[in-house]
């Protein structure tokens, strides 16, 4: 999903009519469908809709960050990416993201001020999460949509990693699927987390890899992940592919089991 230069423009305009255009404006804005979604700590994500000056109709995310705990911007610096505020290094994810050539979303507008907070508004992207989808895919689809949407995801993984990104929450709610004239394309969201590992880097693929396995349709699993690897790898090296094989399905096992615990954690009465 491109957007041209013109649309840009009167995207921005839009964002500066209402006041989406500066840190103290952002924070101020009271519009918009709060997502109230657990774990989101100093963050809060508002979906919202722009009309432009041609009367076209838009959907963007807001994302606002209060001052993040010294932990976390500590932990963020050890790994490479400075200090600087996290819309501002979503932002630069989502930049790194497209410079990889992985469809994924546009940033607008990003900002922060001297007290940490910062924010960012991204485009929506198209069609649906694989997530909410997968399961009638697998169900309704001919095996060559199959093996074509298998492929895609393969490669959109492979462009990821082989620019020395990963993602850190590769699941298959944040991978959406659309078709357009007959053609899948996939699209990668939730950058926030993403970075460039200095060390370990076969240890964060592989939870980029189970992530993905643990999440996606368990038909799909059983029918396409060894396509899946084998478009992945292209042409590994003697025992790599068996090598991440083990560690993936190492990884997937404790997620069950984690899973697992916490459901039956949730059924067991109060003491």
């Amino acid at each position: 999903m491109s957007i041209d230069p013109a649309t840009r423009i009167r995207l921005l305009e839009a964002l500066r009519r209402e006041g989406l255009d500066s840190v103290q404006g952002a924070f101020a804005y009271d519009g918009g469908q709060d997502f109230d979604k657990s774990g989101l700590g100093h963050r809060r994500r508002t979906r919202l809709e722009l009309s432009d000056s041609r009367g076209g109709s838009w959907v963007v995310f807001l994302k606002r960050y209060q001052r993040e705990p010294w932990r976390t911007r500590l932990a963020r610096c050890l790994a490479g990416q400075g200090m600087q505020a996290a819309a501002v290094i979503e932002a630069a994810n989502i930049d790194a993201t497209a410079k990889a050539g992985v469809q994924t979303m546009h940033a607008l507008s990003v900002g922060q001020d001297a007290a940490g907070r910062s924010y960012v508004v991204v485009t929506a992207v198209p069609g649906e999460a694989l997530e909410r989808c997968g399961e009638q895919f697998m169900s309704t689809r001919s095996e060559a949509e199959i093996d074509a949407l298998t492929k895609e995801l393969a490669r959109l993984v492979r462009k990821l990693h082989a620019s020395g990104l990963v993602h850190r929450d590769f699941y298959a709610c944040h991978v959406f699927c659309h078709e357009d004239a007959g053609r899948l394309e996939l699209y990668l969201i939730d950058l926030a987390r993403m970075f460039r590992p200095r060390w370990r880097r076969f240890r964060w693929c592989v939870k980029d890899l189970a992530q993905l396995k643990f999440s996606m349709p368990a038909a799909w699993v059983e029918r396409c992940w060894g396509d899946f690897l084998r478009v992945y790898f292209s042409q590994p090296s003697s025992g790599q592919a068996g090598r991440y094989e083990r560690a993936i399905d190492r990884k997937v096992a404790r997620m069950r089991r984690r899973q697992a615990r916490h459901a039956r954690n949730a059924t067991e009465p109060n003491a």
